[in-house]
């Protein structure tokens, strides 16, 4: 680690050896790192999958860190496992349609939502261009409630996953489709009017064969299909019936995701948009309360489609995929309730479905990565 003569810029070498991993930085002073937020402004073979080699990375400490000064400093390089990556996933949206497998939407990854350049989450670049997922851990939960039909199942998710820190917006969704279907016109607003097959399947509105549960693969020109060809990725998807509701709860209990008990409107007034506060339109994305995992608009704004076949009630078990066909009127499962619902569509467990050729005003979705 070396500083440039007359320059407040640093760089970094190091040596990677074995196999690809993700590589992450952080800056120590007197054995005490900078808070994530002090080291952004980075560039090289830092915040995504570096192969093997020398490598280097340079830091902007004159931007990061302009009125500080130390002697004592040493840089931290840390190599994430692939399969086992760090805390949130970024990808960028900017090549739009023109993005390819072989000129692929870059993927960065950090340790926190501090660490994200351009002076964090608040950063209007990641409701348009650069799309934000946290990492959620796997776990046991009750989902369901008492006024779920036969009430809460067990459910055991085996999997890690990503989920969109906010709900797909209509500027991302045209990055990666080219089109804008969506009645309220908002660029950071939640795309609408978007079908579950167009978003899994086919962007003709049709279904292919087979899907979900009998295949995970997307249809290759569905958003699924173009985004995972279009990263290098595998497990973009739709999430399950279950998934949904683990990201939602974010370990509570409650009737909301805020852990408050009751039944509150003024508590969903914090969470969502609903009809009670909504002025009967879409919002843009992240302006009131996230869970405790960092997910907005979980509740109200827009419905959001998941993989699932309906069916109630809702499949217990380990990493339970819904029914394996149509059961329920032909609908796949749609949650978290839309700015014209009521206070009790938008709990945590309600659920309900639409048939998945529908192309609804206040029916969007939010992205999911499983990982292995």
């Amino acid at each position: 680690m070396t500083q440039r003569d007359n320059s407040r810029t640093v760089d970094i070498g190091y040596t990677l050896a074995g196999e690809a991993a993700i590589i992450t930085l952080s800056i120590e002073t007197n054995g005490v790192a900078l808070p994530d937020s002090a080291v952004t402004t980075l560039a090289g073979d830092v915040c995504k999958v570096v192969e093997p080699g020398p490598r280097s990375i340079v830091w902007n400490a004159g931007a990061d860190w302009p009125e500080n000064v130390t002697e004592n400093a040493k840089a931290r390089v840390t190599a994430w496992l692939t399969n086992a990556p760090p805390q949130i996933m970024v990808i960028d949206l900017s090549k739009g349609t023109a993005a390819t497998a072989l000129n692929p939407y870059p993927v960065y990854y950090y340790t926190s939502l501090e660490a994200l350049p351009g002076g964090g989450l608040s950063n209007a670049i990641y409701k348009t261009d650069g799309l934000v997922m946290r990492k959620i851990s796997s776990g046991n939960y009750a989902m369901g409630d008492e006024a779920t039909a036969g009430a809460s199942v067990m459910v055991t998710l085996t999997h890690d996953f990503y989920a969109g820190i906010y709900e797909v917006t209509q500027k991302q969704w045209y990055k990666v489709m080219g089109t804008d279907p969506s009645d309220i016109k908002n660029p950071m607003g939640p795309v609408e009017k978007v079908s579950y097959h167009q978003i899994q399947e086919n962007p003709n509105n049709t279904a292919m064969t087979p899907n979900w549960p009998q295949s995970d693969v997307p249809g290759g020109t569905s958003f699924m299909g173009l985004l995972r060809t279009r990263t290098g990725l595998a497990g973009f998807a739709l999430p399950t019936d279950a998934q949904w509701e683990y990201a939602c709860r974010a370990g509570t209990t409650t009737y909301y995701n805020d852990g408050i008990s009751g039944a509150s409107t003024n508590q969903l007034n914090n969470l969502g948009w609903w009809s009670g506060n909504s002025g009967a339109t879409l919002h843009t994305v992240g302006q009131l309360t996230p869970n405790a995992w960092g997910l907005y608009d979980m509740h109200g704004n827009t419905w959001e489609w998941c993989l699932d076949w309906r069916e109630d009630p809702p499949e217990g078990g380990t990493d339970p995929d819904g029914a394996d066909a149509a059961v329920v009127a032909g609908q796949r499962v749609r949650r978290g309730a839309w700015y014209g619902d009521s206070a009790a569509a938008c709990r945590s467990a309600y659920r309900s479905g639409k048939t998945p050729n529908t192309m609804d005003a206040g029916l969007g979705f939010r992205l999911f990565r499983t990982l292995p």
